[in-house]
């Protein structure tokens, strides 16, 4: 792969993480909102504070997952061994994203859009940023 096209795919997909990780913190009262309405008080005291927990911090840490790997680029581009070491921790890490996803979640949630979207953002972000920071550089 040329160092150029590996710069742009490795900064998109970093920009697909930065935004994922936006959107995520965007939905987050979207769901907390759900579950006090859908949840009796006992229940929404029991699922409120780790569904909140667990959305902020996924959204905070993907902030900067994706601007390591939007950093990282250049130097990745040029096969710098520790930008190519960050690109491929961060591709690594995204691509067990929608494995888990698909895992542990099934199909039934794939109906509510803003959870669709992220989905097709994370699979996105996977595939680029594996195929930038595994192919071949120019010699």
């Amino acid at each position: 792969m040329n160092p150029a096209a590996r710069q742009a795919i490795l900064r998109f997909g970093g920009a697909l993480l930065v935004a994922l990780g936006i959107l995520h913190l965007a939905v987050t009262p979207i769901i907390a909102r759900f579950v006090t309405m859908g949840a009796t008080p006992a229940a929404r005291q029991t699922l409120l504070p780790p569904m909140l927990l667990n959305h902020v911090v996924v959204g905070i840490l993907l902030l900067p997952l994706g601007a390591i790997a939007f950093y990282a680029a250049a130097p990745a581009a040029h096969g710098e061994r520790w930008a190519l070491f960050a690109a491929r921790v961060v591709a690594v890490s995204v691509a067990l994203l929608p494995v888990m996803l698909f895992a542990l979640m099934g199909g039934a949630y794939f109906g509510a859009v803003p959870f669709l979207v992220a989905t097709i953002i994370v699979c996105l972000a996977c595939v680029v940023l594996l195929a930038a920071a595994f192919a071949p550089g120019r010699r």
